[in-house]
């Protein structure tokens, strides 16, 4: 298989073109390619295959894949210059989903009371200098990091935590830390978080989080950063998780009654 189509197309994508079905060939390589470009798989910037290449990868006439790139081009999401070929002009920004914080708070606090907890570190300590400049804190302030491992209620490890706070007078112990639920201990010291922001992706394990959670060095993680806000909008805590995939899965339910498109 050409390098250029195998970097851009499985061989699922490949087959997946059906000349029996009633929508058109180059319609159906149009919505496939759109669809890759949309979603960010091709990204800004991307040179895409040349008509020929494209023909000859899904087995269909050079026609059909001009066709097909002549309706990307009219959409403007690629760019066609002589000489240069045709590259990838739409920038894919992924969207922030919003749902209720009320509910999001629930079952974080569910979630704690339904599966141990077991302190690895506590401490105050001056953090690193990005996390310094998320939390707002003068140069040499320090601020708590607790380090956390999260099992099921059968002992089984799934979570690794490494969180830092600031505003903590009280509560932030190893006993108090493995039999309460943080949000909790926050609110005790006048702390009411109004908003939070969560990045998933995910990363290779480095070596302290896969010997917590009995994985390899190197194995892929489920990653998630969560921030934590006051109303004013000063960040009072970042969560850094990573999760076992074979143990943990992230799923969100959205109710229509809160969609307004």
């Amino acid at each position: 298989m050409d390098s250029v189509i195998s970097k851009l197309f499985s061989s699922r994508d490949l087959q997946s073109l059906q000349s029996e079905a009633p929508t058109p060939l180059y319609y159906q390589m149009y919505t496939l390619l759109k669809n890759r470009i949309l979603n960010g798989s091709i990204p800004h910037g991307t040179q895409m295959p040349t008509e020929q290449q494209l023909a000859e990868a899904f087995s269909v006439s050079r026609i059909t894949a001009k066709r097909a790139m002549d309706e990307l081009a009219g959409e403007e999401l690629v760019e066609r210059r002589r000489g240069k070929g045709t590259h990838v002009t739409h920038h894919y920004e992924p969207e922030t989903v919003e749902a209720p914080l009320l509910g999001m708070l629930e079952k974080l606090t569910s979630m704690g009371r339904k599966t141990r907890i077991k302190v690895l570190d506590v401490g105050k300590l001056v953090p690193p200098g990005d996390i310094q400049v998320e939390l707002g804190l003068e140069s040499g302030e320090k601020a708590h990091r607790v380090m956390r491992v999260r099992s099921s209620e059968d002992g089984t490890p799934f979570a690794h935590h490494i969180s830092w706070t600031r505003g903590i007078r009280s509560g932030f112990t190893e006993r108090e830390l493995e039999k309460r639920v943080r949000l909790d201990i926050l609110k005790e010291n006048g702390i009411v978080v109004h908003r939070i922001d969560q990045d998933l992706s995910a990363a290779p394990a480095q070596d302290f989080v896969a010997r917590e959670l009995g994985m390899n060095e190197g194995d892929p993680v489920l990653t998630l950063v969560r921030r934590s806000y006051t109303e004013d909008g000063q960040m009072v805590d970042i969560l850094y998780c990573h999760y076992h995939p074979k143990r943990f899965q992230y799923r969100m339910s959205l109710s229509m009654d809160e969609y307004h498109p």
